[in-house]
């Protein structure tokens, strides 16, 4: 209960020294006579007054020789001010409650503008814009099919690891490697898988995170993107949606394609500051190479490039196993009927029907998938 207390007393003791302080500085005048404007500006010129204190409705004016003050009313005059302090040297001016307010209001105003555009700057340049994973906890056995690609990486792996070692042979870690594939194949499984198997930090970014409604905001992205990742090192960035950023630059001079070539131009800049030693890998997932810049898919920048395919039969089937091993297929169903019926298909397309089957069979009253299920979502 005592505790409790104690906010109490100390804002009665604030309370009772701001009262104290207000009546001592008022007692001061209350000894004063009053006075004409026309004799205090008689005694002003005359230098009668040792200290004036202009208030907002009237004068006080102190006696140089007894020290009284005189109280005047104030006159309605805007070099009032003035016309005293040409006169007097010992001269204090009580600010109006319109000056206050004028105050009070700009300082709002400042408060509110700045802070807005400091919430926007740490909103669209913020340092946690881009995450690092210190561990994806995803392995390439988590991948299903890409075997050609599994095996091409492990060199970069190894590379990446020891880079020091390789550099003394003479030989570099790719600054970059581009996957192409059509969407739904795994790019950015793979690359998260690439980055658990090579034990090392992981920055995931994609396209629509350099877009801003600012100019100039995307090429200071791109600068945060890669300064991080050189801090982490050894690390692997990854940017989805490549050909969001990396499309041809157009000098057509519209503010668009003007951000996009700053983008572009960025991007070559950090990626011609790598050093063998830096230990940073960028991996891009793109669906068309042809739309990127050809200075950035040139050998030196992204010195790899690799297919993502369609799953093949075998993948499919592991595709199948897995996305149904908590459903249950019907007889007419069975794994290699569906191998041959999800030919050319992504992987995401695969588990999106599968799921989709699931429901449509629960719908109407059944714990199988048919193939009339399988059927349907796709029709």
């Amino acid at each position: 209960m005592k505790r409790r207390l104690i906010p109490f007393f100390i804002i009665l003791i604030i309370g009772l020294c701001g009262a104290a302080f207000w009546f001592f500085t008022e007692y001061q005048y209350t000894n004063y006579t009053e006075e004409s404007y026309r004799l205090f500006a008689e005694n002003l010129e005359k230098g009668y007054w040792d200290k004036i204190e202009i208030k907002s409705n009237y004068i006080l004016a102190r006696d140089g020789i007894t020290g009284c003050w005189c109280k005047i009313k104030k006159p309605e005059s805007p070099l009032l001010e003035e016309y005293v302090k040409r006169y007097a040297d010992d001269v204090t001016v009580e600010a109006s409650a319109s000056d206050v307010f004028n105050l009070v209001f700009d300082l709002l105003f400042y408060t509110v503008f700045f802070g807005v555009i400091i919430i926007a700057f740490r909103k669209f340049i913020s340092p946690n814009t881009f995450k690092v994973v210190y561990n994806t906890k995803v392995k390439f056995d988590d991948v299903v099919g890409m075997d050609a690609l599994k095996k091409n990486m492990a060199q970069i792996i190894e590379v990446m690891n020891h880079p020091s070692e390789y550099a003394k042979k003479g030989i570099r870690l790719p600054r970059g490697i581009l996957l192409e594939g059509e969407p739904g194949n795994g790019k950015t499984l793979f690359a998260r898988a690439l980055a658990g198997e090579a034990k090392v930090n992981f920055i995931p970014a994609k396209a629509t995170d350099f877009e801003s409604m600012f100019m100039a905001i995307g090429p200071l992205k791109v600068k945060l993107l890669f300064a991080k990742a050189r801090r982490r090192a050894p690390c692997i960035v990854f940017i989805d949606e490549f050909d969001g950023i990396g499309t041809v630059r157009n000098y057509s001079g519209s503010a668009l394609e003007t951000e996009n070539t700053r983008i572009v131009t960025a991007l070559l800049n950090e990626l011609d500051g790598f050093k063998a030693s830096n230990g940073v890998v960028v991996i891009a997932a793109t669906n068309s190479i042809h739309a990127l810049d050809p200075a950035l898919i040139r050998p030196g920048r992204f010195d790899a490039k690799f297919k993502v395919p369609y799953p093949d039969s075998a993948a499919r089937e592991k595709l199948i196993k897995m996305y149904t091993k908590d459903k249950t297929l019907s007889s007419e169903c069975p794994v290699s009927s569906l191998v041959k019926k999800f030919d050319g298909w992504s992987c995401a397309k695969i588990e999106s029907t599968l799921n989709s089957a699931a429901l449509y069979a629960r719908q109407e009253g059944r714990e199988e998938i048919m193939m009339k299920d399988i059927e349907a979502v796709n029709n």
